[in-house]
């Protein structure tokens, strides 16, 4: 059976909360709620938030135009009635539309007549700004939001393991089609597997770092031509022993994480991908992309997935470094 995965191709997390009891704690950060909704609901939302706001303030003004009797006396000019030229409660809903989008088109008007008029009105104001605040705001983070540059960050389909130096390594690689760049580029990765510990506890989705370069800064990337990313795998990996006939049986998934500033905006971006077991090509090597023209490098995308194989040995990288250290030593012998 294949392997769920715990994060797509593209990037989405395939975990769904279920049984979540404590809802109104997504009420406590309405705003945050309001922007992680889907584009539907969240137009919804800001179209509600100006319809029930003119309604209701529209429902007092005409509350108070039917209380005072402007109503009665709409054929009456010498009757000073609270609004100009408001003679119902679609004038009134009217009237609160200009009042709250301070259009002001001149023909219905406030009276100093009306101290009750007065105070409503000022009600409306400071709310209106507070809803247009509010809610502008919503939709500016919304459509300002980084996750569609991630689509401009692309990894390889597949990851490799090869040869580098003498060492074994897993590879993968990143690039960026924008040329815009992401500033700060940070690059990590993580094994989730299952485990059960010594004690018998059965964790489900163990996380494990891979190192990829954080203790010497390679993490850390400019990435203005795509890179190959790679993972030694020594003594501290968890690849340690295995070898290649066992990583085609064994059951994993690897999830890239890329981040970085976007250079126009200023925010932070996040791209991911993962790499199932099936998915790495044990002897494998990555083809180059960059080329040198006259005056500039070109990146040739067209084969950015693309792979060779090359010469590797099929054993764990544990049984490759001690055949290194019994070739060492037998030279070290053999010396007179």
């Amino acid at each position: 059976r294949k392997r769920q995965r715990y994060v797509e191709k593209d990037g989405k997390c395939n975990v769904q909360h279920g049984n979540v009891r404590e809802t109104y704690r997504y009420l406590t950060d309405i705003f945050t709620t309001l922007v992680d909704l889907k584009w539907r609901f969240s137009l919804l939302v800001f179209i509600l938030a100006y319809a029930v706001t003119w309604l209701f303030f529209g429902l007092i003004w005409w509350f108070i135009a039917y209380c005072r009797g402007d109503l009665d006396h709409l054929e009456d000019h010498a009757w000073t009635p609270c609004v100009n030229n408001l003679n119902g409660f679609v004038s009134a809903f009217l009237f609160s539309i200009e009042t709250e989008t301070t259009i002001g088109y001149g023909h219905r008007v406030i009276t100093d007549k009306c101290p009750e008029g007065i105070v409503l009105l000022l009600l409306q104001a400071i709310l209106g700004s507070m809803v247009n605040a509010f809610m502008v705001g919503c939709m500016f983070v919304k459509i300002s939001q980084p996750n569609k540059r991630a689509e401009t960050l692309v990894f390889s389909s597949h990851a490799v393991v090869s040869l580098r130096d003498d060492r074994l390594c897993l590879m993968f690689r990143v690039g960026d089609l924008r040329d815009s760049h992401i500033v700060e580029a940070s690059i990590r990765a993580k094994l989730i597997k299952s485990k059960q510990t010594q004690e018998g506890e059965f964790i489900p989705l163990d996380q494990t770092d891979l190192s990829v370069g954080f203790e010497t800064g390679d993490d850390r990337l400019f990435l203005v031509s795509p890179l190959i990313i790679s993972h030694e795998i020594d003594e501290r990996s968890p690849f340690w022993d295995v070898s290649r006939h066992q990583l085609e049986k064994d059951d994993f998934e690897i999830v890239v994480i890329l981040e970085g500033m976007v250079e126009a905006t200023g925010m932070t971006c996040q791209a991911r991908s993962s790499y199932l077991a099936d998915e790495v090509l044990w002897g494998h090597r990555f083809t180059p992309l960059l080329s040198l023209e006259e005056g500039f490098y070109e990146v040739d995308y067209g084969g950015f997935h693309q792979t060779v194989p090359v010469p590797t040995p099929a054993c764990s990288a544990r049984q490759l470094a001690a055949a290194a250290a019994r070739r060492d030593a037998h030279l070290y012998w053999s010396i007179p």
